[in-house]
This record gives C-alpha cells, sequence and structure tokens, in this order.
C-alpha cells in the first residue's frame, strides 16, 4: 500500500520521493549511490522527529483519524486466537465505530471491545 502524506508532512514526502527515486536508479545502474540514500533517510528520519515534535491540536487530530492508522480489527489477530465478532445491538443494527466479540488470550476465554 502506498503512503498517504498529510499536508504538514509535505517535507518528508519530498524526500521520500527523491529515496525511491534513487533506489529505482540504482538498480538500473552499476553506479553505488546507496551512501546518498543513507544520508537521505537519515535527513527523512530527523525531519519526521522534528515535524511530529512540534504537531499542532489539529495535526494531532488529523494523524490520529489517518485513513491508513491501523483499526482494531488489525491488531485481533496479533493479540488473541479464535476472535468471534458479536454483532448487533437492541435495535439490530451494527456500530461500526466499535468492535467487539469474544476471543483467546492465552487458553482464557476473553470479552474484547475496541
Amino acid at each position: 500500500m502506498k503512503t498517504t502524506f498529510l499536508d504538514f508532512e509535505q517535507p518528508v514526502a519530498d524526500l521520500e520521493s527523491k529515496i525511491e527515486a534513487l533506489r529505482f536508479a540504482q538498480e538500473k545502474s552499476a553506479v553505488d549511490i546507496s551512501e546518498e540514500i543513507g544520508r537521505l533517510e537519515e535527513k527523512s528520519r530527523l525531519l519526521t522527529r522534528d515535524i511530529y515534535a512540534r504537531l499542532s491540536p489539529w495535526q494531532v487530530c488529523q494523524v490520529a483519524r489517518h485513513a491508513q492508522r491501523p483499526y482494531t480489527l488489525d491488531y485481533l489477530s496479533l493479540i488473541f486466537t479464535d476472535f468471534e465478532e458479536l454483532h448487533g445491538d437492541r435495535a439490530f443494527a451494527d456500530d461500526h465505530a466499535i468492535v467487539g466479540g469474544l476471543a483467546r488470550l492465552d487458553g482464557e476465554s476473553v470479552m474484547v471491545i475496541g
């Protein structure tokens, strides 16, 4: 899946594009540019750290709502076994904002809500 960057992450997106272009060029060429790629990767890492250290409240909200952020169901198979999702409420409908079900954690039956 291609990473989708938020508008305040644009400098990082530009660096990542350059890194990807250099990787592609290195595959097609005999010239070793791995040192330059490493330098740009370090610059990208530091820039990302700097950007995320100074997020505004709205930017924090954007990160929390990012479409590529993991959902509860993404974690369940990594933590639990035999997860069985329960559906419906008293109005016979599903609330897509919350997931609940039965699962096993270290052999014990548990109720999962997330």
